[in-house]
């Protein structure tokens, strides 16, 4: 190598989930954006969808002075675009952009697609015109910025720009800026395959037979055509093509055909870790409040010896493991030797209809007050809309999980997205997760999981398998399989060995039942030491590699190197 990378002047990054909680991609892009703009100082922007019309978007500031030579020129133009901060750590500029005016031209943008890059929208449906118009209007916003910059000679030919796509949802745009603007170089991310979440979600063996899958015969049979097209066309076209880890670069190999330039694993801000005195202070409370909830539902009387697990994440049963966390609590129950009483969440956000009425009156009554035997349904804390087909719940019947009084082990489902305004709990996941005494993810399918980085980012030991990337991750950290001790225990998963899973799940618990306060301790204090070589500040390195890949193969463009002397390249 010994090459100096080149660095980007301006970095435009778009994605569905800008100012936008959906998932893991805002925890990936909101965390990072703190180191970002710290080194670029209001020169990275983020772009997202605006959809906002109504109601104010918690999680973004509108500045009518950002940008507003450039803010009047865009409307005038015709791009419906509002200017502020994104509201998380480092507050950097976002541009939300209306996408709904360009539905109307939808064929004709989906013919150029075509026609320049054989991407298949033929076979769209459900997201895929939503996501493209957005895509198409990011697209727009960074050629009228861009232009307009040069125009005005902030921006020079030899300005060193960098357009960032995250996933198949951004890859449209990513095409156009790399088809009008050459002199942009483009990065694009697959935080997961499609056509590869499908597969597991469809109950697919997706890892013994990843060799022998076809991503196109995939696609047309799980009728995923037109999502796995533009994913593809925009790897093969974008100038540095990215994932989230080893699993899921081999899994675009495999699936799309197209070795990634360069691994991105995804990092961590942990600014809003409390520090000691106000950790054990909120440690306490969450603590409280989650004994609290679960005394009020069971009319139990648990108490601060109670071990205290939890599992969440996005609400897919199989890939995310919800079914054999279920599992593993349930023989936990028969486990001769736990030697704690066990409570185990499920916070994961279901289709919940209202919070229940029977348990905020329990939990308005004044302390101390008796409470005569559990709620009706004892499971949950919210009513769902789909109470008799909820797989949570059915998987529980299913087993006669009842948290009965005598159960040492007793299973809530907390069904709702924890933003602190969910009438039961009534605090955020992140005053809530260190709680825990132990946090299990035992997914099948996850290209990274920040889940466990969470967890052990507040000191939180964690369960999870080596079919998630952080698991990987950790295993390389540690030259072993993880352990309890070390802070993550890494289970090795495969597309059969389910029950041998749940097994290890409930070994673990057990055996953390059984340990030492000062076992316990050398456990979080590891946690929270592998926490800190996932920080942004140790990852960043690998996205100045993208930019500089990225850019060189746009200076190549527009700036040709003349051939040597005879005519002939070497």
């Amino acid at each position: 190598m010994g090459k100096e990378h080149l660095t980007p002047d301006y970095i435009f990054e778009s994605s569905w989930e800008v100012c936008n909680k959906v998932g893991g991609i805002y925890t990936v892009l909101s965390t990072r954006a703190k180191t970002l703009q710290d080194r670029m100082q209001d020169r990275i922007i983020f772009i997202g969808p605006d959809f906002w019309k109504e109601k104010e978007s918690p999680y973004f500031r509108e500045d009518k002075a950002l940008f507003a030579e450039w803010q009047w020129a865009a409307k005038e133009s015709g791009l419906q675009v509002r200017v502020g901060r994104w509201t998380v750590p480092g507050e950097p500029v976002a541009v939300l952009v209306d996408f709904q005016p360009y539905f109307e031209k939808k064929n004709e943008i989906y013919g150029w697609l075509w026609e320049h890059y054989q991407v298949d929208s033929l076979h769209a449906y459900g997201d895929y015109d939503e996501a493209s118009m957005f895509s198409y209007a990011a697209a727009l916003v960074v050629e009228s910025m861009y232009t307009f910059n040069i125009q005005h000679s902030t921006f020079t030919p030899d300005t060193r720009v960098i357009y960032h796509a995250n996933e198949w949802m951004c890859g449209l745009g990513a095409l156009y800026v790399n088809n009008k603007l050459p002199q942009i170089g483009t990065v694009f991310t697959t935080h997961a395959t499609s056509i590869g979440r499908s597969i597991a979600g469809n109950q697919k063996p997706l890892y013994d037979y990843l060799f022998a899958y076809n991503g196109d015969q995939m696609a047309r049979e799980l009728n995923m055509q037109s999502k796995h097209s533009i994913e593809k066309q925009t790897a093969f076209n974008v100038d540095c093509f990215t994932t989230v880890s080893d699993i899921t670069a081999r899994e675009c190999l495999e699936l799309l055909d197209k070795p990634v330039d360069v691994v991105l694993p995804n990092g961590f801000d942990n600014s809003f870790v409390p520090k000691t005195i106000a950790f054990a202070r909120k440690r306490k409370a969450a603590r409280k409040r989650l004994l609290d909830v679960a005394n009020a539902l069971l009319g139990a009387s648990l108490d601060d010896n109670t071990l205290i697990v939890s599992t969440s994440g996005r609400y897919e049963f199989r890939n995310k493991g919800i079914d054999v966390f279920v599992e593993a609590m349930n023989r936990l129950l028969r486990d001769k030797e736990l030697n704690k009483p066990v409570l185990a969440f499920i916070e994961v956000p279901g289709w919940v209809g209202e919070p229940r009425k029977d348990l905020q009156e329990r939990l308005s009554r004044p302390v101390g007050e008796k409470m005569e035997g559990a709620l009706e349904v004892p499971q949950i804390t919210h009513w769902l809309h789909n109470m008799s087909h909820d797989q949570v719940l059915g998987m529980m019947k299913y087993y006669d999980m009842h948290n009965r009084p005598e159960d040492n082990v007793k299973v809530i489902f907390l069904p709702c997205y924890l933003d602190g305004e969910d009438g039961i709990v009534n605090m955020t996941y992140y005053d809530l997760v260190l709680g825990n005494d132990l946090c299990v993810y035992p997914s099948y399918y996850e290209p990274w999981g920040y889940t466990p980085l969470e967890a052990v980012a507040f000191k939180v030991p964690c369960i999870t398998t080596d079919l998630a990337g952080f698991g990987l991750w950790a295993n390389s950290v540690f030259g072993h399989y993880g352990e309890l001790e070390d802070g993550v225990k890494v289970i090795h998963r495969t597309d059969y060995n389910y029950s041998e899973v749940a097994d290890a799940i409930k070994d673990a618990v057990a055996k953390f039942s059984n340990m030492s306060a000062k076992e316990v301790d050398h456990c979080r204090k590891n946690a929270d030491a592998l926490s800190k070589k996932a920080l942004w500040s140790e990852f960043i390195k690998y996205y100045d590699e993208a930019y500089d890949i990225a850019l060189r193969k746009a200076e190549a463009r527009t700036h040709p190197q003349p051939l040597p002397k005879g005519g002939e390249s070497e």
